[in-house]
């Protein structure tokens, strides 16, 4: 069974390319199991992290299944309340918070700032006495665990620009104690994305456990951790492994996590919510022979899916229209193709030298497991449109 088997290609036909189309019953499938792997643990709470993908109909079907939202500015937590997500479970994360979201979070007396520095936080308190509110923080600590992740979205190491120094972290609860309009009720820990090596969070488990034990020593009691997210998916199988495994996920905190008692554990998933559900659809506009290559030449490029030129990151590409001749299959003629996109950039190449089944103008072309830093990333370079949205459940 080939991908294309499960994308309704002659819908997309009548579709003018690009443009991104979501598999909601994916997204709603991988909802349930996130409830299913937490529904016997009372004190865990998820937040989805908005800035994967901010579409509102995505974030419509992620706030009905009960989920909380991770924000990292002020438009998301906007996004995030039209959407339905209740201010009561909302975090405002981000190493550089201006003093309007700052103001828009307390307006809607959103649950928790994860707050990143001495001068932000002393910020938060001064426009919180201003506005007559108090606001819960928790203080996002840098652990120093590397995430085996690509350099360009680790978080968690010293050199990183995310988060307070561990050695800072009594010091800076001790003045946030001080402060009259903020209330420290927890830490945050984020260590980067895309994780597949599942033996880091049990590593920042033990971070945690160490970092806490000198909060007990210290007589200091909080009553929120934070681990943040990370989990990644797999895009080299999307098929064989659409929905990420919550439940190890989950577990590989709570088999090595300290929590003390009545402690309420939190986590902020993001691609593992949506990156599965999402392709972009492009059409190719001409197939090119060059002097050494072959180029399928699309309709879309970085300003519709930027990942593979800004991480060099890999999806998975199929030609969604084109047949094998009678008596043959896809695999018994293959074509070797630099998959490329039209903007005047030498970095706009989806992929090099893949082999595809002979394409032609016209052919329609998917790039799977794109809902997550995809439509959210897109951009109108070359004054190019932004790519369209269709969803599975206008075909219901």
């Amino acid at each position: 069974m080939t991908l294309r088997h499960h994308l309704p290609t002659e819908s997309f036909q009548a579709w003018q390319t690009p443009f991104y189309y979501y598999d909601m019953e994916l997204l709603r499938t991988t909802l349930r199991e996130i409830q299913r792997a937490c529904s016997n643990t009372e004190n865990l709470h998820v937040h989805y992290a908005v800035k994967a993908n901010a579409n509102p109909k995505l974030l419509a079907a992620i706030a009905a299944a009960g989920l909380g939202a991770d924000c990292v500015s002020g438009g998301e937590i906007r996004a995030a309340i039209d959407a339905g997500f209740p201010a009561g479970k909302i975090v405002f994360a981000g190493v550089g918070k201006s003093d309007w979201e700052i103001r828009t979070a307390l307006e809607h007396d959103i649950f928790c700032f994860n707050v990143e520095s001495m001068p932000e936080l002393d910020n938060i308190n001064h426009l919180a006495a201003e506005m007559g509110h108090k606001a819960r923080v928790a203080l996002r600590i840098n652990p120093n665990v590397d995430a085996h992740t690509h350099k360009k979205i680790t978080t968690g190491m010293a050199e990183n620009k995310f988060g307070i120094a561990m050695e800072d972290m009594i010091p800076t609860i001790r003045h946030a104690a001080e402060l009259p309009c903020v209330d420290c009720i927890g830490l945050h820990f984020h260590i980067g994305s895309q994780i597949l090596d599942l033996d880091c969070f049990p590593a920042l488990a033990e971070r945690i456990n160490e970092l806490q034990d000198a909060l007990d020593a210290a007589d200091i009691h909080l009553t929120h951790i934070n681990v943040g997210g990370g989990l990644g998916i797999d895009y080299e199988a999307p098929l064989e492994n659409p929905v990420p495994s919550f439940a190890e996920y989950f577990d590989s905190f709570l088999r090595h996590l300290k929590l003390r008692p009545g402690q309420q554990l939190h986590f902020e998933p993001g691609r593992s919510v949506v990156g599965q559900c999402g392709h972009l659809i492009s059409r190719v506009l001409y197939v090119k022979q060059g002097a050494t290559k072959q180029f399928l030449i699309l309709d879309a490029g970085f300003t519709d899916l930027i990942r593979p030129a800004m991480y060099g990151a890999h999806h998975v590409i199929t030609n969604l229209t084109a047949s094998a001749g009678e008596g043959e299959t896809d695999t018994d003629r293959r074509v070797t193709y630099d998959v490329v996109g039209p903007i005047c950039e030498s970095s706009d190449v989806f992929a090099t030298d893949i082999p595809l089944p002979p394409s032609q103008r016209g052919d329609l072309i998917a790039l799977h497991s794109a809902g997550a830093y995809g439509e959210v990333m897109a951009s109108t370079y070359n004054c190019r449109a932004l790519p369209q949205v269709h969803t599975s459940d206008e075909l219901s």
